[in-house]
């Protein structure tokens, strides 16, 4: 069944605004079907996906095609097989977890009689913006229709091949299961649709942000609607003078090099002074992955010549606060503790932080000040994310506090509201 989606780079303002109208009033769908229902909806969009592999590589090599496969965004673009099994199987678990609606919060009664409960209830309409991911089309549609929200796509032009497809499959399966397409609309990858969306005040709910730091910045000026903070990732893992060396050799590398384009991904080595001896060795496994390293005056003096020459930079002081999103690393010497909570107060983005140490009460000093909001003791960055947390799916990772704060589940994208039953009461 061939269903419409809004794909002209011309759509005016009262075109845009009318569909998100449409998804308003899809929203309220939501509200009168069971669990069981939007669960069978899920394992049907993940089976889909699976049966369907074909089509949507196509479309992503039409992406993939128009993009230099050096640019770090490549591997987030890009699709493969394996990465849509992987998609299909975190559905799943979206689809076999508890609903996070209708759950009674809270309750009591009052004196006089009047039965008070705060009950979880989705907030209705979410509009995510996000550049060069098309996992996050199904990601956003699995934990939006598990939590009873429409949701409205806002992509990049880099990926709106595969978010169109995406979007189409998740459609036709919401229509052969009798329910509105407009669950899920995908916007124009335009400027002017992202502008139209910020604005929608009683259209939509809820703006979540997803990818860069300047994409956020310009989200969260913009926006006269909710928003949710997400995705930027300026990551530091410090290694103190307590540290067990393989354990932080092991670390790093993880955190550095198992995918170097995701917002989980070190990008600052804090390293205590009397460990400089085995910085080579800490180092060693990176330049088996072709890592630059941008080094302090400390660093790269016990650097220079035992890590790759064309792979070490002395670092410059904006290299430090910078998310890389690439194989490249910066290394600040510290010389405590103490430096090391200023320097990811100063540079860090509240994301996800570090410590590898065998020392428990600099591993506590260390979780109870540091202001993020992934605190890990002996343990890579790689692991903030919503799967790995065991949260299904994720909507974003929150770097703020209003709400909701690290991976967004479904019980990050409900709110609440108070029921109150009483037998003719009045108020004096």
């Amino acid at each position: 069944m061939e269903i419409e989606i809004m794909n002209t780079i011309n759509a005016t303002k009262n075109d845009i605004m009318a569909t998100l109208g449409l998804v308003k009033g899809a929203s309220r769908q939501l509200l009168s079907l069971s669990d069981a229902v939007i669960a069978e909806v899920l394992r049907d969009v993940a089976m889909t996906a699976e049966k369907q592999t074909d089509l949507l590589l196509e479309a992503n090599r039409k992406d993939l095609e128009r993009m230099d496969p050096a640019n770090p965004k490549y591997d987030r673009l890009k699709l493969t097989p394996e990465r849509i099994r992987g998609i299909a199987e975190g559905i799943r678990q979206v689809a076999n977890l508890p609903s996070p609606l209708h759950r009674v919060l809270r309750g009591y009664e009052l004196p006089n009689g009047l039965k008070i409960e705060r009950v979880s209830v989705p907030f209705g309409v979410i509009g995510i913006i996000y550049e060069a991911r098309p996992n996050v089309s199904f990601d956003v549609a699995a934990i939006c229709l598990k939590s009873g929200n429409a949701c409205v796509l806002k992509g990049g032009s880099d990926a709106d091949c595969s978010n169109r497809a995406i979007v189409q499959l998740i459609r036709e399966v919401l229509v052969a299961h009798g329910l509105d397409p407009h669950l899920m609309e995908l916007l124009p990858a335009t400027h002017e649709a992202a502008q139209v969306l910020l604005h929608a005040e009683g259209l939509v709910d809820l703006i979540i942000p997803r990818g860069s730091s300047n994409l956020i910045r310009f989200v969260r000026a913009e926006a006269t609607i909710p928003v949710i903070e997400t995705g930027a990732g300026i990551c530091h893992t410090y290694v103190d003078e307590f540290a067990d060396l393989e354990k932080a050799r092991a670390i790093v590398l993880n955190a550095k090099t198992r995918r170097v384009s995701v917002c989980n991904a070190l990008d600052c080595l804090l390293l205590h002074v009397k460990r400089l001896a085995q910085l080579p060795l800490l180092c060693a496994p990176l330049a088996e992955k072709q890592v630059t390293i941008y080094a302090d005056s400390l660093a790269f003096g016990v650097l220079q010549g035992s890590y790759p020459e064309d792979l070490l930079r002395q670092a410059s002081p904006e290299d430090f606060g910078t998310e890389f999103l690439d194989y490249k690393m910066a290394i600040r010497t510290v010389e405590s503790l103490d430096e090391a909570l200023c320097h990811i107060g100063r540079y860090g983005s509240h994301h996800s932080e570090c410590i590898v140490t065998e020392h428990h009460a600099s591993a506590q000093r260390f979780t109870r000040e540091v202001d993020a909001a992934c605190v890990y003791v002996n343990a890579p960055t790689s692991f903030t994310d919503g799967g790995e947390f065991g949260l299904g799916a994720e909507i974003g990772i929150s770097t703020q506090k209003l709400h909701a704060s690290g991976p967004m589940g479904l019980e990050e994208l409900t709110t609440y509201k108070w029921i109150i039953e009483g037998d003719g009461q009045v108020r004096k």
